[in-house]
């Protein structure tokens, strides 16, 4: 008698399941779709700003060094500016932040003034009306949606060879581009559940991809993302704790980018131990789910969780 294909599954180590739904995992069919909002009370995830300024309010180091030489004036209204290269390569760029910039200032930093001019031309000749009208404010980013406190920024597109993607708090004088997301008014407690294995396995499940890259999206992981529901309030504390120690051992190393700490063969020791303390800590506040799960497990019982969530706030918004 020939051999079956359940034979031959158990032969060879594989595990015979009844279905497997849209995200190849054993299970029912349970399609995640993007939310507007979170499920929880938690902070919004917005993006950063965005210039439409055909690179002419951004700067590289030596733009900056040049401008301020030439027009000393402009040095109050340069800042920082951070996208998802700048901030897990370590690359160096800026911006000009003229929001609250006066006119009569403006006209007394001539290079600064051309630069702003080029930005009004070039949104004048938009083919979009959104854009053309937009060159009415030619000092200002097309789309302002900084925070005005110290915010977490998490890059849009991530290696996949990262086992967690780099995240990390950003202060307020430094403006996020549109290549990230911005979580402002994030505490430690929430900074700890984004940056644990169970977070990152749902992300694995449910964001799309660049090539091989992950593209994180607020609407699709973050904000269908089963936060845990119920859990002692001194467990709270054990999770802020192993956030601060995942910051604490990041400080160990000033020198080196989020690449250096998140390549997973130059990953200090001490990082990947406040990670590992920091997975268990989040594990404890979901239950059933157990470190040792492989991660298939653990985002059926996501999917399961989220699959909840769902209908009971669909239930609502119906009533």
């Amino acid at each position: 008698m020939s051999e079956t294909p359940t034979d031959y599954a158990w032969k060879n180590n594989f595990t015979v399941v009844d279905h497997i739904n849209a995200y190849l995992l054993p299970g029912p069919d349970i399609y995640v779709e993007p939310r507007a909002t979170p499920f929880f009370n938690v902070p919004s995830m917005i993006y950063g700003n965005k210039p439409t300024d055909n690179r002419n309010l951004l700067l590289t180091p030596a733009d900056r060094d040049e401008l301020i030489k030439k027009n000393p004036r402009a040095e109050k209204w340069i800042r920082p500016f951070m996208g998802a290269e700048e901030f897990i390569k370590g690359k160096k760029r800026f911006c000009l932040w003229l929001k609250d910039c006066p006119p009569d200032e403006l006209r007394k930093m001539p290079l600064v003034y051309e630069r702003v001019k080029n930005v009004r031309e070039f949104r004048l000749q938009s083919k979009k009306a959104a854009t053309r009208k937009l060159a009415d404010k030619p000092t200002l980013f097309a789309e302002i949606r900084q925070p005005t406190t110290d915010y977490l920024l998490i890059p849009r597109v991530s290696s996949s060879s990262r086992r967690y993607i780099p995240i990390g708090y950003i202060d307020a004088k430094t403006i996020a581009s549109d290549a990230v997301f911005v979580l402002p008014d994030a505490d430690l407690f929430l900074f700890g559940v984004l940056t644990s294995s169970i977070h990152m396995a749902w992300m694995r499940l449910v964001a799309g991809r660049l090539r091989n890259d992950y593209r994180y999206s607020n609407t699709l992981v973050y904000n269908t993302f089963p936060f845990p529901l119920y859990y002692p309030d001194t467990w709270k504390p054990r999770v802020e704790k192993t956030a601060q120690k995942i910051l604490d051992a990041r400080a160990n190393y000033p020198n080196a980018t989020y690449a250096d700490l998140y390549d997973e063969v130059s990953m200090p020791y001490d990082l990947r131990k406040a990670h590992e303390e920091n997975d268990l800590a989040v594990f404890s506040l979901y239950g059933r789910l157990k470190p040792d799960m492989d991660e298939m497990t653990i985002q059926v019982a996501l999917l399961y969780m989220y699959e909840v969530l769902h209908e009971e706030f669909d239930r609502e918004d119906d009533e």
